[in-house]
């Protein structure tokens, strides 16, 4: 094992362990060092690779704290990997999203509060079938957001937005391209909305699985077209 990564499993083993506990400021650097016995560089690169994921926070004139640790905050490292995905592995992001909104959109049925719930019919009052598809796939990407985070799980709400985002383009291109696209989708998100309402969890998993394999199921086809 790299001297590095030696240091980051201790670092990371302090931190599983409660040593130290998320918000909490670390020893001094020479105290680490000594109590991990690690060499002083090596605790520099650990705890700069650490910070990079959000895992630590480096405080210049007050020292390194953990993190809060949240989900949403770990999980950004994730997003800047999706951003260097390539067209040609869209069809994968959608699988992926396949497999956890339907999951979301049950656990949102039963989780979500009705304040919420009344917040994401608002959410599609704001477009018509006939919006500017800018407008459009910003607001079903507002629409997905809004349902992952009701779904109470901070770590599924934060992976979904993160595999949504890729997505973008293949949406915007069908809603300019496919007749009636919009109107469709619209109408899905309405009955998932629907079934969140009624607190009808199964049926607002099936709304949901519809809704994303039909929008996977048109960009298979056009891109083997």
């Amino acid at each position: 094992m790299a001297l590095t990564d030696e240091a980051i499993d201790k670092i990371k083993q302090m931190i599983i362990s409660g040593r130290v506990r998320p918000g909490e400021k670390l020893p001094r650097e020479a105290d680490l060092a000594a109590e991990l016995g690690l060499s002083r560089n090596s605790l520099r690169e650990a705890v700069k690779a650490l910070s990079l994921i959000n895992v630590l926070d480096v405080r210049q004139g007050d020292g390194t704290y953990a993190t809060s640790l949240a989900p949403s905050l770990l999980l950004e490292a994730l997003s800047f990997i999706v951003d260097f995905h390539r067209d040609d592995s869209v069809l994968e992001f959608f699988e992926v999203r396949r497999i956890l909104e339907p999951a979301a959109t049950g656990m949102a049925a039963l989780h979500m509060p009705d304040a919420e719930k009344a917040e994401l019919g608002k959410i599609l009052d704001a477009v018509t079938a006939d919006s500017p598809s800018d407008d459009f796939v910003a607001t079903d990407l507002e629409f997905h957001r809004k349902i992952a985070i009701g779904s109470g799980n901070s770590v599924l709400a934060s992976l979904v937005d993160n595999m949504s985002l890729p997505t973008v383009r293949a949406r915007v291109w069908r809603g300019m391209t496919e007749p009636r696209a919009q109107e469709r989708t619209l109408a899905e998100h309405r009955a998932i909305h629907q079934a969140i309402m009624n607190r009808d969890a199964d049926l607002a998993r099936s709304w949901a699985t519809v809704h994303i394999a039909g929008i996977e199921s048109w960009l298979r086809t056009t891109l083997t077209d």
